[in-house]
């Protein structure tokens, strides 16, 4: 267990669309929109007013947009 990696955020934790806008760089209406496109992963929606991404969701996004413009 010593050489272990230290894990600071879980893959499942949730984020709001500011978190996920600040992770990703991207505005908020470009997120809504991309989601609309189906070019952006879709939130799940815990209320009618709250919307939330698992962390995991939006990593794998990221990669496949680094390995698709590599």
């Amino acid at each position: 267990m010593a050489n272990a990696p230290i894990k600071t955020e879980s893959d499942d934790q949730l984020l709001r669309i500011n978190e996920v806008s600040k992770l990703t760089t991207l505005s908020k209406s470009s997120i809504n929109l991309w989601v609309a496109q189906d070019r952006f992963p879709k939130p799940m929606n815990l209320s009618k007013t709250v919307k939330v991404w698992r962390l995991r969701d939006v990593r794998e996004w990221a990669e496949r947009m680094q390995e698709a413009h590599a």
